[in-house]
């Protein structure tokens, strides 16, 4: 089954995040993650989110997500942004 990985970042520094930009992405397609939505302008239609920089990965699988997430590949890269940003993150399976 198909998994998602959503965030919501509010970029707090714009140079450091522009470098996590380039180092996240390869890392996505290493675990077979695709972009479905990166950055694209958001508008809130409903309830309390405030959505800032929205990002949406595919996966094959949660577990797939999963395995990106925690991976080694990630790690530097996740930890730029943490530093460049405040991120909700949350991992859906759909279809």
């Amino acid at each position: 089954m198909p998994a998602y990985v959503i965030l919501n970042v509010d970029v707090t520094d714009p140079e450091r995040f522009a470098e996590y930009v380039k180092t996240g992405a390869p890392t996505v397609a290493q675990y077979g993650g695709r972009y479905l939505v990166r950055g694209g302008r958001a508008e809130k239609l409903e309830g309390g989110l405030e959505p800032k920089r929205v990002v949406v990965i595919a996966f094959d699988s949660a577990d797939r997500a999963r395995a990106w997430w925690s991976s080694s590949e990630y790690a530097g890269p996740k930890a730029i942004r943490q530093s460049a940003a405040l991120t909700d993150t949350i991992l859906v399976e759909g279809v």
